[in-house]
């Protein structure tokens, strides 16, 4: 299996633009510290320490050089002058032998340093010690007959104050994020406010106090977005004007033409002609329905136990002969506008009961992705397959049970869908469980 950078970094890169961008700010940070530190580790570290081994090693070279030409003397002199002069602790074994050597030392650039310098200046036999003291390092030289044991201060032959320039490094590193993250916040928060503008919109619910804000790029998007709200509301209130006033134009007539049938004799064709006044009052309510959407009511908290009781008491009352159940109860509130919900959940309850004897309602929660779903079950002959998206197109008409037998304008559907897309979900048919058409709505908690 290859392995692909650009599937890597879209698995493990956040996807959030204040993370992105703020780790476009810490990448070069951190490479340039790791830089600094290998330079540092590499040339300055590296060239210290050899510099004070070469000058502890040339003490000890000194004092082997007294020792080889004064054999036997006083070497409670040389120790007394190693600790005076040097600050070593020097002690001769005689008869001893160098210790076996051990395993590769923690601190190898000081062993190797060390060992480099102790072959080029002492050229005798030598063994070191630098794990086993803190704060010393233990060196042994082999003279004749004898050990020469030498404790040198650590901080004489290692660079041991490397952390203050590590911590000076990290520290100003650690403020210059904090900085940046403050300043990039500042600078995103805009862009977050734009983007919850705009899904509010969505939503069909506005945010008064939105203003454009931030850099000139987000001002402009801010004020690009404020004008198209703008323009989209204008032509929404101008469909849904002139909708009614043709609406309102048309039930006059029908109005003149109720009254004038009122005052005729009952009969077959008298009844006919009401049925057909009433299916073009419930035409131009669905066109009028349509038009204006889910526009002109904000969204308020609603509980849906008592809201989805009272749909359940209006579908029972409005189709006596259809078994209607309420079978799961869900105590919980949602932000829904009342009348549009209330009409997109009534229109697929009607669309259930015309075409079947049994209709279940419910809502259930999906925890993990923060939504709540309302379902209507039917079991009627249901939609192919196939067919389960057309059915949300305005107008359009299934050939089979569903037909244009049934009476409606096809509109049904397209608004509940329309409605339920203004509060932030969506409205998904699939086979139910009884047999007919499922649909689930699903909203945001």
């Amino acid at each position: 299996m290859w392995f692909s950078p650009a599937a890597f970094l879209k698995t493990y890169m956040p996807t959030g633009l204040f993370p992105r961008s703020l780790l476009i700010i810490v990448m070069p940070v951190v490479v340039t510290q790791i830089v600094v530190a290998f330079v540092f580790m590499e040339r300055h570290w590296s060239t210290v320490t050899q510099r004070l081994s070469r000058a502890v090693v040339s003490d000890i070279s000194m004092l082997v050089d007294l020792r080889m030409r004064e054999q036997g003397g006083d070497g409670e002199l040389l120790s007394q002058m190693a600790g005076d002069a040097f600050s070593m602790s020097v002690a001769f074994l005689p008869g001893e032998s160098l210790p076996p050597s051990g395993e590769t030392p923690i601190v190898a650039l000081l062993h190797q340093s060390l060992s480099r310098e102790l072959s080029q200046q002492v050229a005798r036999p030598f063994w070191i010690d630098t794990q086993t003291y803190d704060n010393y390092v233990d060196i042994r030289v082999l003279l004749p007959g004898e050990v020469m044991r030498v404790l040198a201060q650590r901080k004489r032959v290692y660079a041991t104050n490397t952390h203050i320039f590590m911590i000076w490094m990290v520290g100003t590193s650690v403020i210059l994020l904090l900085v940046s993250g403050v300043f990039l916040r500042n600078q995103i928060r805009p862009i977050q406010r734009l983007a919850e503008a705009a899904e509010e919109f969505g939503k069909g619910r506005n945010m008064p106090n939105f203003r454009p804000a931030g850099a000139t790029e987000v001002r402009s998007a801010a004020a690009s977005f404020i004008e198209m709200r703008d323009r989209i509301e204008r032509q929404i209130e101008q469909r849904t004007t002139m909708l009614a006033g043709v609406s309102h134009d048309l039930r006059t007539p029908l109005t003149r033409l109720k009254l004038q049938l009122a005052m005729l004799p009952e009969g077959p064709e008298i009844e006919e002609l009401n049925t057909d006044i009433s299916e073009m009052e419930d035409m131009l309510d669905d066109y009028l329905a349509f038009a204006r959407g889910y526009q002109g009511e904000t969204a308020t908290a609603s509980e849906l136990v008592p809201f989805l009781k009272q749909i359940h008491h209006d579908a029972e009352r409005r189709w006596p002969k259809v078994q209607i159940r309420l079978t799961d109860e869900l105590d919980r509130s949602v932000s829904i506008k009342s009348n549009a919900f209330r009409r997109c959940l009534n229109n697929l309850i009607n669309n259930a009961c015309s075409h079947a004897g049994m209709v279940h309602l419910g809502a259930k929660i999906n925890e993990t992705e923060d939504t709540v779903t309302i379902f209507v079950d039917d079991n009627g002959v249901g939609i192919p397959e196939n067919r389960l998206e057309e059915v949300f197109r305005p107008f359009y008409r299934l050939d089979d049970a569903r037909n244009a037998q049934t009476g409606g304008t096809g509109l049904g559907l397209a608004i509940a869908r329309d409605v339920a897309r203004g509060h932030g979900g969506d409205i998904v048919l699939s086979k139910s469980a009884l047999g007919g058409l499922r649909a689930e709505i699903t909203l945001p908690v």
